[in-house]
């Protein structure tokens, strides 16, 4: 398995459709730079009929979504991603957003065939300061390395989060 590089990366998402949109003004050397989504997910009452833990919340381009000291939300990537069958990526938080109290949960890693938006799970670690997330902004960074093999199942037949957009909340 071998990572690759701002080159491999651009002619994968030029031919193959690999990030839309691209903008090669995110591409770094063996990773790309992704955005933030406009679709925010936040834990909510749980009442009515159908009991729903999270309240979804759509910020427009020029406003911001406060994420308050220990609050935890579901959001997503702007870019739409689509792995080819030998590529597998891992999304890793940028470490600007870490340095101001921004936690990404761990859940980074995109199968061989996954096709969609990324979905994130973000807590605010900082005590008494909230944080501001304007879609848009960047978040994190996509790495992608090419397998040596080819997985028989990829993730278009085995994945329950294949083409969604937006934060999306467990499937179970």
């Amino acid at each position: 398995m071998s990572s690759l590089v701002d080159f491999q990366i651009r002619e994968l998402s030029r031919k193959k459709g690999l990030i839309e949109p691209f903008d090669s003004d995110q591409l770094c050397p063996a990773s790309y730079d992704v955005r933030l989504g406009n679709m925010f997910k936040a834990e909510g009452r749980i009442c009515g009929p159908q009991p729903s833990r999270w309240n979804e919340v759509i910020v427009k381009d020029d406003e911001e979504f406060e994420l308050y000291p220990g609050r935890f939300v579901l959001a997503h990537t702007f870019e739409y991603v689509r792995l080819p069958n030998n590529t597998e990526a891992q999304f890793q938080l940028k470490s600007s957003r870490a340095r101001e109290g921004i936690q990404h949960l761990f859940a980074g890693f995109l199968d061989p065939g996954f096709h969609g938006q990324v979905t994130l799970e973000l807590k605010n670690v900082n005590m008494r300061h909230s944080i501001y997330l304007k879609p848009g902004m960047l978040i994190g960074q996509l790495r992608f390395a090419k397998l040596e093999e080819t997985p028989i199942r990829p993730y278009s037949v085995t994945g329950r989060y294949m083409n969604d957009y937006g934060a999306v909340e467990s499937k179970g």
